[in-house]
């Protein structure tokens, strides 16, 4: 967060005269920084801002492995037709134990590295999706491998129970 603050003060004033955005998306940034490249910004600047972006954006795991479920359809799509077993974090914007639970089970799922991938649903934006899967309770984690759930837990758990968990679903 702290290298993104640094990188966005640093550019800024050159952004603004592009009218580019900085997304923390990967490949939005490279290509805005590449624009700067071609543009006005001092050559040296673009070069440690570039390779900068690219180690700090795109080799970050979390970003390949958890991603917001849409509607129905998308959750049907890359849920229940997922090879690869889909850990569903069902949460809520104003739950604070979902915020201590989110962003730790991100991490264990990217230490995965691909094995397991995890699909984060908001009850108050998908509340049929809650309904039908049971949810009573957030945050409420289910397994979900070749459409069927496998496992599910209710509450905040620390990292020894999740990698638990997640060895349960996906193998040592």
């Amino acid at each position: 967060m702290a290298q993104r603050i640094l990188l966005q003060r640093v550019l800024s004033p050159y952004l603004k005269s592009l009218s580019v955005s900085l997304q923390c998306h990967s490949s939005l940034l490279v290509v805005g920084l590449q624009a700067l490249c071609r543009h006005s910004l001092p050559t040296s600047v673009a070069r440690a801002a570039h390779l900068h972006a690219v180690r700090s954006f795109s080799s970050s795991p979390v970003c390949r492995v958890a991603f917001n479920v849409q509607d129905g359809e998308d959750f049907h799509k890359r849920v229940i037709k997922s090879e690869t077993p889909v850990i569903v974090d069902f949460h809520a914007e104003w739950c604070g134990p979902c915020k201590i639970l989110g962003p730790r089970l991100e991490k264990m799922v990217a230490k995965k590295q691909g094995k397991v991938l995890m699909a984060k649903v908001d009850i108050d934006n998908h509340t049929e999706l809650a309904i039908q899967y049971e949810v009573s309770a957030v945050p409420t984690v289910i397994a979900v491998k070749k459409g069927d759930v496998v496992d599910k837990f209710v509450g905040v758990k620390d990292e020894d129970q999740l990698e638990a968990f997640l060895i349960k679903v996906i193998g040592p």
